[in-house]
């Protein structure tokens, strides 16, 4: 008997034993409406198939090959908010609280109890249901907010806001130049949202968080039977962009062989689909976005120049926060605001000594790590008046103005690694007191990614046990 209804939801599972991939689809139809099962049955493979977005994978975790905690990482790494939950024969404590740690949503042994599992999946659906329409909404917020985040009166802001809405304008390619955190991204997304395509999907390709073999097959899509494992068509993100825009993220770390071919793309305006003998011809916006000097690329032999020429019709430069001070006090006060809506809290201001203070630091990280900054001040101070002590000094005992006469002192590589390392272990221990330990809200919280939290946490050996209070259910588990 049939103990759910779902509305065509894609289910992926992906085990080496083809007997148990047959029965186990079987099953789940027989207890589950309406869900659409597919089917790997090794972990490249897998890869290829989860980036059709699938709303839950069954994984398992001894495969020949690609293991599935490898299978698991690549998922955490390019889509952490699927819910993966992970199979095994070779049941343990310490395997499922590493595959929890990892990822993955939940855990079960074989042989499996079926209407225990169609129970698992029903929630799991669930969960995945309810994190696209929370994307969706964070989508829409932030195409909202994203103007807004170029405050500043300083002329490098203002003409950059007039070059954006001037280009926005043309049907120009535009290469998006700047240091990390400087808000590329959003100048590439505020392009779109004022273009006359702003009704038309906008795609951003983060280039290196995409293995180089699957680079090609993620852009370009591929035809069934293209290459092993290929055993359905799979558009791909040109098309998906199509009437829309795409962006290529950091255009500069893509292989010289596939440069080649985003040139006739450019030139053309038709891609060829792995697979197939005819080129299709596309209608999308190309922008691309760097941090990196591909002038110094091209004299290297890593970037082609005709391509470079090709992407740089227009260039925009996001300047650093250290060319822009007279609007980091803007920007912070914009950044509490918004803050302060995230957490429904009481609007908060900063004390004159916090916007001295904010005004007289580096900010390496530029915008982001400002924005960020003040997300933990607002977070962590309990007075309506935030003072200069919530933000960020690098250790409990020193003052910001005595961190930053030291750090005139100390050889600046030093300083920097040393007070990026405190900070690191002391925002990520206030933030995962303050979740008693729950992973997936300290990374809303954060504004990072699950996989990124856990992986500082691991570069610090930062453990989570430790944080959690004895006796209280992992919500992480349950949470989204």
């Amino acid at each position: 008997m049939k103990t759910n209804k779902q509305d065509n939801q894609t289910i992926l599972i992906v085990d080496d034993e083809t007997d148990l991939l047959k029965g186990l689809s079987r099953s789940l139809k027989h207890r589950l409406d309406n869900i659409h099962i597919i089917t790997a049955g090794n972990g490249k493979d897998a890869l290829v198939k989860v980036k059709s977005a699938p709303d839950m994978v069954l994984l398992d975790i001894k495969m020949p090959g690609m293991g599935g905690m490898e299978v698991l990482d690549s998922i955490m790494a390019s889509q952490p908010e699927t819910t993966v939950v992970m199979m095994t024969a070779f049941g343990s404590i310490e395997l499922a609280v590493e595959a929890l740690r990892r990822g993955a949503w939940d855990f079960v042994t074989k042989p499996l109890d079926l209407d225990s599992l169609a129970r698992l999946i029903r929630r799991g659906l669930e969960r995945s249901q309810l994190q696209r329409v929370n994307a969706q909404l964070r989508d829409q917020l932030e195409s909202d907010k994203n103007w807004q985040n170029f405050t500043g009166s300083s002329p490098a802001i203002k003409q950059l806001q007039q070059s954006i809405d001037m280009v926005a304008r043309t049907e120009y390619t535009v290469l998006i130049l700047g240091a990390s955190g400087t808000g590329k991204e959003i100048a590439a997304r505020m392009i779109h949202h004022l273009s006359p395509r702003r009704e038309k999907p906008f795609i951003m390709v983060n280039c290196p968080a995409i293995p180089e073999h699957l680079l090609e097959s993620e852009l370009f899509g591929y035809r069934r039977g293209a290459f092993t494992g290929a055993d359905s068509n799979h558009e791909g993100m040109f098309v998906q962009a199509s009437g829309g825009t795409i962006c290529l993220d950091e255009i500069g770390d893509i292989p010289v062989s596939l440069q080649t071919k985003l040139l006739r793309v450019l030139q053309n305006k038709e891609i060829k689909v792995l697979g197939s003998r005819k080129t299709t011809p596309i209608d999308v916006r190309i922008l691309a976005s760097t941090n990196q000097d591909l002038l110094a690329k091209i004299r290297e032999g890593s970037f082609r120049e005709d391509l470079y020429y090709r992407l740089n019709v227009v260039s925009l430069l996001t300047p650093r926060l250290d060319e822009i001070p007279e609007d980091i006090t803007l920007l912070a006060n914009h950044f509490l605001r918004q803050a302060c809506a995230e957490l429904g809290c009481q609007q908060k201001s900063f004390s004159l000594e916090a916007l001295r203070l904010l005004s007289r630091r580096q900010w390496p990280g530029n915008a982001r790590e400002l924005q960020n900054t003040v997300r933990r001040a607002a977070m962590f101070c309990p007075q309506e008046i935030i003072e200069a002590k919530y933000l960020d000094s690098p250790t409990p005992n020193e003052s910001p103005q005595e961190a930053l006469v030291e750090a005139e002192i100390e050889h600046y590589k030093e300083a920097k690694e040393t007070c990026l390392k405190s900070f690191t272990q002391t925002y990520i221990s206030n933030l995962l007191h303050h979740t008693t330990g729950n992973i997936s809200q300290a990374a809303r919280l954060s504004g990072l990614t699950r996989a990124a939290l856990q992986r500082i946490m691991k570069r610090h050996d930062i453990d989570v046990e430790q944080f959690r209070v004895p006796g209280k259910p992992d919500s992480n588990r349950n949470s989204m």
